[in-house]
């Protein structure tokens, strides 16, 4: 889980990022108020609470188990029915609210949707309140995130003009057209497309036809650093001569290796090969 803060109202609230959705820290939104955590215990024995969590996991969460909520619900507001978010989860396989343990961060969290609706349970201002300063967060992270991309997109930029003067210094011919230049460079361009995300430029349009720009329009951050850094490497492997063969073994392991590096092996998806891509030459 990657860990976030933002600031309601005085109360510092944890935002844990798991399977790429937002959790919100409910034991932090009530820290403040009176009577503090027992409040999520009685959000939960409302019976109009337990109807919008089962509706939520039913639209969101396939592994759901509906008979045990269905069970749930029946008992909701009667003077004996209590619930725990443990309890609830082990009954039904429940996905939206979560209890984390430990000394730093521990607490209930809920997914977003359910976090802001117990906000408006708690109090609709704070509520308010919550969805503007999560707002906030996202977009800040979305402007860095566009910083990043741009900036790797630029350095990828650079070293495809490092990677081309190889080319043209080793590979091409004296007296050639300009579009058996063109070829060579394509060629080359392909190498490097095949080396970090599997296919030719030409493989992925007819793939896509959809959509507009290439595959290196959509790659993740991740791969456009690592295209950036073959590019530089390609140039000099062109220097020592090796045949193109060879130095598409060597590109492609290495273009396995730093992914594995800057996303981990546990969340590598598709390592060297299915980019999202986003701007920039085949």
């Amino acid at each position: 889980m990657k860990k976030r803060t933002i600031t309601v109202k005085g109360s510092e609230i944890s935002i844990y990022s798991r399977n790429q959705e937002d959790y919100i820290s409910l034991t932090d939104m009530v820290r403040n108020f009176e009577d503090g955590p027992v409040l999520i215990e009685r959000w939960l024995r409302n019976k109009n609470t337990i109807e919008f969590i089962g509706i939520w996991e039913q639209l969101n969460n396939p592994a759901f188990n509906s008979p045990e909520f269905e069970g749930i619900k029946n008992e909701a507001g009667l003077n004996r029915f209590t619930l725990s978010v443990k309890k609830w989860i082990e009954k039904t396989n429940a996905v939206g609210l979560l209890a984390k343990t430990g000394r730093y961060g521990g607490g209930t969290y809920a997914h977003k949707d359910i976090a802001f609706e117990f906000g408006s349970w708690l109090s609709p201002e704070f509520k308010l309140y919550l969805i503007k300063e999560f707002q906030r967060l996202k977009q800040e992270e979305y402007r860095k995130q566009s910083l990043e991309w741009n900036l790797q997109r630029t350095l990828a930029k650079v070293n495809y003009k490092i990677h081309t003067d190889a080319i043209k210094d080793k590979l091409i011919p004296p007296r050639i057209t300009t579009a058996q230049a063109n070829f060579i460079y394509a060629n080359e361009a392909d190498l490097l497309n095949v080396a970090l995300f599997g296919v030719t430029a030409g493989d992925w349009r007819q793939g896509n036809p959809g959509k507009a720009g290439n595959m290196r329009d959509y790659a993740a951050l991740e791969q456009l650093v690592v295209l950036s850094n073959l590019e530089s490497i390609n140039a000099v492997l062109i220097h020592q001569g090796l045949a193109q063969p060879e130095r598409l073994r060597q590109l492609n392991e290495i273009a396995i290796n730093q992914m594995k590096s800057l996303v981990g092996a546990a969340g590598l998806r598709g390592i060297a090969g299915r980019g999202k891509s986003k701007k920039g030459e085949d």
